[in-house]
């Protein structure tokens, strides 16, 4: 045995099961935000939610609260949202637009690129060296097609090596849109779950459960989407590396052949878009994009695009977790932006079916360990049948536990990692 490897993981992580005290254990979700969430590149924001210069709005990372900025040179700056005198949040809005913050405990005043521009009562601080005061930033920040990560890590891999194959997810969102650019423009709908962090992400390309857990919503929208999740489905899940997966309906959409199913309709139930889509990218190419859809990808740890709105997850203790859910807006589109907010409402809003669907499921699983035996979690379903597509992913039928197995195995290279 490698001297470097912590023992304990042999123990929680083996063979395709996990330890249940990796969904409660304390000490192991703060390791987590050690080691995972101000180690890697997590997702914090959109550059469309800060359009105009001096725009900002309140993010966090991981459980650390930021302020993504568009500062006054036009830059998209994250300032982490802590006055560097006493600690107070320099600003509790939810967004606006100002070219400076002040704290309101004794009103130090920083600029939106967080530089500190002065405190109150100066000649209390004479020779202070202002410049070493300003407001802390994120490490480092890119972005890929509006997408804003942030790494608290000042070395390690770059954005683009660590979304690796999931990039082609993100270029397929885009793609729908007419202009190539989407836009996080209709408001966050913040649900709390009594659950740890992972069964979220799990669930996500989890293609396992919809066909019981949300057989309802299925039968009352007379939807053909639970008919991926079947056990004769030909839709696929996918692994990525770094943690990466995706249910991956094309397969079934190109059977079908009729552009925009995969949004439940018919393109010439939204001409505009679909004229708009034609002089885009051609005929030819629209029309592939209109049936292959937006893309049902969970990106490590905390970004997920699904189809039609996007969740970003947010950790805050070993059992609870806020999922802060929108919908997805093609850039120029108004006529499926619509329906796009509509749809979203009616699966995720307040009285939606399927975020509250899967809210039970989190929160029975996390009750469930409570019951310490059987000590582990049997995530074996399609072991036997993996294979490699053409780029050398890995890839299962769409109800197996791939997804998991794959997290998992990222999963414990971060936490082992020194």
């Amino acid at each position: 045995m490698d001297g470097n490897t912590d023992p304990r993981w042999d123990r929680l992580i083996r063979d395709g099961m996990v330890h249940g005290s990796l969904y409660y254990d304390d000490q192991i979700f703060q390791e987590e935000i050690e080691k995972i969430w101000f180690k890697t590149w997590v997702y914090v924001g959109h550059e469309s939610e800060v359009p105009e210069t001096n725009d900002f709005v309140t993010k966090t990372l991981g459980p650390m609260p930021v302020l993504m900025v568009r500062d006054r040179h036009g830059e998209i700056q994250l300032l982490l949202n802590r006055c560097p005198h006493r600690g107070n949040a320099v600003c509790v809005q939810e967004k606006g637009n100002r070219s400076r913050f002040t704290c309101p405990y004794h009103s130090w005043t920083f600029a939106n690129s967080g530089e500190l521009v002065n405190y109150a009562f100066p000649e209390g601080y004479a020779g202070v060296d202002k410049t070493k005061l300003g407001l802390s930033k994120v490490t480092r920040v890119e972005s890929y097609r509006g997408f804003v990560f942030g790494s608290m890590a000042a070395e390690g891999p770059s954005l683009k090596e660590h979304l690796g194959g999931a990039i082609r997810t993100i270029d397929q969102l885009c793609d729908n849109s007419p202009t190539g650019e989407i836009e996080i423009s209709a408001g966050f709908l913040q649900h709390r779950t009594r659950a740890n962090w992972k069964f979220i992400l799990e669930n996500e390309c989890d293609g396992y459960h919809p066909a019981f857990v949300h057989s309802s919503i299925f039968s009352v929208a007379d939807s053909a989407i639970g008919d991926l999740y079947g056990d004769k489905a030909v839709a696929v899940t996918r692994a990525f590396g770094n943690g990466h997966t995706e249910v991956d309906p094309r397969p079934e959409f190109r059977r079908r052949d009729v552009p925009m199913s995969w949004f439940g309709t018919t393109a010439d139930k939204l001409p505009d878009y679909t004229r708009q889509m034609n002089e885009a990218y051609g005929e030819e190419r629209a029309r592939q994009i209109m049936i292959d859809g937006s893309p049902h990808v969970m990106i490590f740890p905390n970004l997920f695009i699904a189809e039609i709105q996007i969740f970003v997850i947010q950790p805050v203790s070993a059992n609870e977790s806020i999922q802060h859910s929108t919908a997805i807006q093609f850039k120029g589109a108004p006529d499926i932006n619509r329906r796009l907010r509509q749809q979203t409402m009616g699966s995720v809003g307040p009285a939606g079916f399927l975020l509250a669907d899967d809210t039970e499921m989190y929160e029975r699983n996390q009750r469930g360990l409570e019951i310490r035996e059987p000590e582990y979690l049997f995530l074996k379903r399609g072991e036997h049948r993996e294979k490699r597509d053409e780029d050398n992913h890995l890839i299962g039928h769409s109800t197996d536990d791939l997804p998991s197995r794959e997290i998992w195995k990222h999963y414990r290279a971060l936490m082992e990692a020194k």
